[in-house]
């Protein structure tokens, strides 16, 4: 039998940035798909339209600043922004303010810091929070469970919603949108409700709430594919939603009366979405291993901190913005140590 051998060095073809971010966009395809089974489609037109803003933002940004369009326009990075950026926002805002947002996150949080490589600050969270400031009622655009509300929107009806603010039967915005979990869970709470008697509301379910469970559980599965893949590393989403279980069931062993249970914080609203796909941009975030464990634990205590006493129901993109702050200080104190030395 004859055996080929060869010389070092062995080279291995390092993964390029567009595979990179091609894997992302396939892992939140599953994600999508539950979604737009539970939500309608109002999401894909988010994504169209994001997608359509992202992707002409970045090539006049290119040519603005005479870097050549093509190579950047096709490495997915801009659209992995669209996306992400899309998912996090309600199904029923409407088109200005999903255009808006992605305009604002590419321009002012990617380009003017140099481009992709660059930002200290993830573009998508920067465009959600620009929108949520900005625009607070806009936001609050959530659809209504199908199962509850007995009407489903369909390709029609969202784009009827997003463009022109009702849907073609007539019905405006308003009759068709219905409150978050944990917009419930946090308004019922400072009106002196129990969990208990909160989650008695039919938008609960056993675990966390309808729909959410399953879109959470999915997205949960893109992640792990992309640790599979090993375009990111388990060091974040465990540190965040690691803490977010501990400090949440810590509460919950308190008190089960004032405190939902950790299941509930994990499984809904942008927990694992946030853990996962957002937390983990290899730009903003820490660089090693040791401090992605300290700021993965900051965002989970971010997130239950804005939960329990902040103004706003999530406290995701807030806990992901405030510790791209303090990234630099991160890597400074954990950077690995020069063997030998």
């Amino acid at each position: 039998m004859l055996l080929k051998t060869s010389s070092a060095p062995f080279l291995h073809q390092e993964t390029s940035v567009s595979e990179i971010m091609r894997q992302v966009l396939y892992a939140l395809i599953p994600g999508i798909v539950v979604y737009v089974y539970f939500f309608g489609w109002g999401i894909v037109v988010n994504i169209v339209l994001a997608s359509v803003t992202a992707l002409t933002c970045e090539a006049l940004m290119l040519w603005l600043r005479n870097r050549p369009i093509r190579p950047f326009l096709t490495d997915n990075s801009a659209l992995v922004t669209a996306w992400l950026l899309a998912m996090a926002l309600p199904p029923f805002v409407p088109w200005w303010a999903t255009v808006l947002g992605t305009a604002f996150g590419l321009i002012f949080a990617k380009h003017l810091y140099g481009g992709l490589g660059y930002n200290p600050f993830n573009p998508a969270v920067v465009g959600y929070m620009v929108l949520l400031i900005s625009f607070p009622l806009e936001m609050t655009r959530w659809p209504a469970l199908p199962s509850l509300s007995g009407y489903y929107p369909g390709i029609l009806d969202s784009l009827s919603i997003i463009f022109t603010g009702q849907a073609m039967g007539g019905l405006t915005v308003d009759a068709l949108s219905s409150a978050t979990p944990l917009d419930t869970m946090k308004t019922e709470l400072a009106q002196f409700y129990t969990v208990a008697e909160i989650q008695r509301n039919p938008l609960f379910s056993t675990f966390a709430a309808k729909g959410w469970e399953w879109i959470g559980g999915t997205f949960f599965l893109g992640g792990c594919w992309l640790i599979y893949k090993r375009v990111i590393t388990w060091h974040i989403p465990v540190a965040v939603l690691g803490t977010l279980f501990l400090i949440s069931g810590c509460f919950f062993l308190i008190d089960s009366d004032l405190n939902p249970s950790p299941l509930f914080h994990i499984l809904t609203g942008g927990s694992i979405i946030g853990a996962f796909f957002i937390a983990t941009d290899p730009v903003s975030a820490a660089t090693s291993n040791k401090g992605r464990l300290f700021y993965g634990v900051g965002i989970g205590l971010l997130i239950y901190i804005i939960r329990t006493w902040g103004g706003y129901p999530d406290g995701v993109a807030f806990g992901v913005l405030l510790m791209n702050m303090t990234v630099p200080t991160i890597d400074y104190y954990t950077k690995p140590r020069v063997f030998g030395h």
